[in-house]
């Protein structure tokens, strides 16, 4: 076998879980063959150059072998090599992913129960103002 579909390849080389998904990274742009953005059915050969994005990491990657069925990892890994330069990018952009605050750090602790008393009790006399009662 010389060549192979690049959404047979993405998915043998298992960097998505099922060919629907690797099709659809296909699709949508997230994967370019040689420079070119390329369609589903495009074949892949051996020493083609691959650019790959994947959330908020990006591989650059040479075709070694190809392969249309699904392996192990290691045989997975064995189908392709990764540039340097997209190693060290992808390990720097991992590292900062890990160092950055995740999303309501900065919200601070969660309320004690106490807290929750309190909320609840201001959102209760604040829904009765909104009524026209005055307290």
């Amino acid at each position: 076998m010389e060549t192979v579909r690049i959404d047979k390849w993405l998915w043998a080389a298992r960097f998505f879980k099922t060919r629907s998904a690797a099709t659809d990274a296909v699709l949508g742009g997230r994967v370019h063959l040689n420079d070119a953005r390329v369609k589903p059915a495009k074949e892949v050969r051996a020493g083609d150059t691959i650019d790959l994005r994947i959330g908020q990491l990006e591989w650059t990657l040479v075709v070694r072998d190809v392969a249309d069925k699904r392996g192990s990892a290691t045989v997975a890994k064995t189908l392709y090599g990764e540039t340097p330069d997209s190693l060290a990018a992808r390990e720097r952009r991992s590292a900062e992913l890990k160092l950055s605050r995740p999303l309501g750090a900065d919200l601070g602790a969660r309320p004690t129960k106490q807290d929750r008393r309190r909320i609840e009790e201001l959102r209760r006399t604040d829904r009765g103002r909104g009524r026209g009662r005055d307290r």
